[in-house]
């Protein structure tokens, strides 16, 4: 579900007009609906009304602060991955002890942050680690909540960048090693107190069949740290797929669509229905840690076109959003829905390039993309681009990073001030001669 649809041939986030907010704030501009993201929580937080749960929302796919308070407001946790997204969630008032604190690279500053603010736990990614949180905790008097990460080696079937569940990648400890790992933390880190044990095999998947193996796979290696350990809660990751291409719908008004075939969702349903039995008869509190499920179909990315370009292979529809702006095309391969603000009824389509102003081969937003023809000055949505656009976003080749909006019903709120010319260069400072 997502709230951005055409209505009388123009299209809309919610009830608010999309040009209009170009018109205002000009572009890139980044759009987020308030409505998309609440409706995300509760279906997920009702599909999994059997079991004592917590969705903790994965900060780093869009660490606005209003949308954090989105969040918190409606009972929502945190997974964070380092002491600024942990200040992030205070300043938009979730709690500490509704984060857990993720990442294979925490610093001895973000552990004792962390520790300060009562965390409910850090999910630590190695035995170093833990023995680093043991030490920072003993230093403050305090005894730290953790739990580990396991790596259950099972193939999410998904790029390649994305992938972190099996024993090449960086994340977690390898399955068979993670009980001795239990073991040692219980007789030899007197500063730690277990309290879980977590796992997350990767980002955008799309099939049920990954998260039921290593569900699976984990449970009865939670029965004997519950046994063994007393553990409190299994944290089963995110990583809960979003369909990218998709049609627009308004009535009788139908999106010209693209000959791709549409992708087939992977239902908040049919993920409960799978693994609430798998996870019921451990009697444990479970924690979930969904990101881009919770946010990404509930932004847009605005552009204006600036230029048309015709060259021999190819035409070019040059725009003022790039890489910088959102890399996601560039990175992964990311796909994007591209459509005009203003409807083409009847337009026959012309394949182009979508490009932005950054001076590399690689900036692109989509390539041989069939598209209605535009012309410079109009102004272009990238849809489904509320999860990792802005949190990525650069100053690359010096240009300042976009504004945000949060569109609440048929109210608009400027969430984030576009940034000045001088904003790029504060903190700056020439050597004096």
């Amino acid at each position: 579900m997502h709230s951005f649809r055409y209505i009388q041939g123009r299209l809309h986030c919610e009830n608010v007009d999309l040009e209009s907010l170009s018109a205002k704030h000009g572009t890139p501009l980044y759009v987020y609906s308030k409505e998309t993201i609440t409706d995300h929580y509760k279906r997920l937080d009702g599909a999994l009304d059997r079991l004592d749960h917590l969705i903790c929302y994965a900060v780093k796919a869009n660490s606005n602060l209003a949308i954090l308070q989105t969040i918190a407001d409606l009972g929502g946790g945190f997974d964070i991955v380092s002491g600024g997204e942990l200040y992030r969630v205070i300043q938009a008032g979730g709690r500490a002890s509704q984060c857990t604190f993720a990442g294979v690279g925490k610093t001895r500053a973000e552990i004792e942050y962390a520790l300060q603010q009562g965390i409910y736990s850090f999910n630590a990614e190695s035995e170093a680690e833990l023995r680093q949180i043991n030490e920072v905790a003993g230093s403050l008097g305090k005894k730290a909540p953790v739990a580990l990460r396991v790596n259950p080696n099972v193939d999410a079937k998904t790029h390649k960048y994305i992938s972190t569940g099996k024993s090449e990648n960086k994340f977690g400890v390898d399955f068979d090693r993670i009980l001795d790992a239990y073991a040692a933390i219980a007789t030899e880190c007197e500063h730690l107190e277990i309290r879980g044990l977590q796992m997350h095999i990767g980002s955008q998947l799309t099939s049920i069949d990954p998260f039921v193996e290593a569900a699976k796979k984990v449970a009865p290696l939670v029965e004997k740290l519950k046994e063994r350990h007393h553990i409190k809660f299994f944290s089963i990751g995110g990583g809960l797929g979003i369909v990218y291409r998709e049609s627009l719908d308004s009535g009788d008004q139908t999106w010209w669509g693209e000959k791709e075939e549409a992708e087939r969702p992977l239902t908040i349903q049919s993920y409960a229905d799978a693994l609430v039995p798998i996870l019921e008869p451990l009697k444990l509190r479970i924690l979930l840690e969904p990101g881009r499920f919770m946010v990404g179909n509930a932004g847009a990315l605005l552009s204006k076109v600036l230029y048309l370009k015709k060259g021999n292979a190819k035409k070019f529809v040059i725009v003022d959003a790039g890489m910088n702006d959102l890399i996601r095309p560039a990175l992964y391969e990311g796909w994007h829905q591209i459509t005009p603000l203003q409807k083409a009824e009847g337009a026959e389509l012309e394949k182009v390039d979508v490009v932005g102003p950054i001076c590399e081969t690689g900036d692109f937003l989509a390539q041989d993309r069939e598209l209605p023809p535009v012309q410079a000055g109009d102004t272009l949505a990238v849809l489904s681009a509320g999860a990792y656009g802005f949190t990525m976003a650069s100053n690359y080749n010096s240009r300042p990073l976009a504004a945000e909006i949060l569109v609440d019903g048929s109210e608009a709120h400027l969430v984030r001030e576009r940034q000045t010319l001088d904003d790029l260069v504060r903190g700056e400072h020439l050597v004096q001669k």
